[in-house]
């Protein structure tokens, strides 16, 4: 049985450390479980979801170069309802009722920014250091 990435499958917990559990796979695999990838909910420590020899449902989320597996048990699973009443959180830079100084919003436009204020500066301190060598200082 070949697997890939996105593969549900069935394994069993060999190992538990503070990041994570190793799970053993079909065909003599294992593959490593991160301690982010453990449950929907905030996970402290790994023991208290997991244990040593529990089977679990796992999906491959990553093989890297190496061979090595990366698993998820909470993408294997649905999520959890949200409670009633509950509201999606706001994505950032929603109105929010208050006016605020514009920023930027993307990537390419807080890399702009920083371009620029990064040019800036660089000019100005190359204008100093030519200021400073005019008066016999340092070169």
């Amino acid at each position: 049985m070949e697997f890939g990435v996105g593969s549900v499958l069935e394994g069993k917990v060999t190992g538990i450390t503070k990041f994570g559990a190793f799970v053993s796979l079909p065909e003599g695999k294992s593959g490593l479980v991160h301690i982010s990838e453990i449950a929907y909910t905030y996970v402290n420590d790994v023991k208290d979801h997991l244990q040593e020899g529990q089977e679990v449902k796992v999906k491959v989320i990553g093989i890297d170069d190496s061979g090595r597996i990366n698993l998820s048990i909470k993408k294997a699973q649905e999520p959890p309802p949200r409670p009633e009443g509950s509201r999606p959180p706001r994505p950032s830079g929603g109105f929010t009722g208050q006016k605020r100084p514009a920023e930027p919003v993307t990537f390419e436009d807080k890399l702009k920014q920083f371009m620029a204020s990064s040019d800036s500066k660089l000019s100005e301190l190359h204008m100093n250091e030519r200021k400073g060598s005019r008066r016999g200082g340092r070169k």
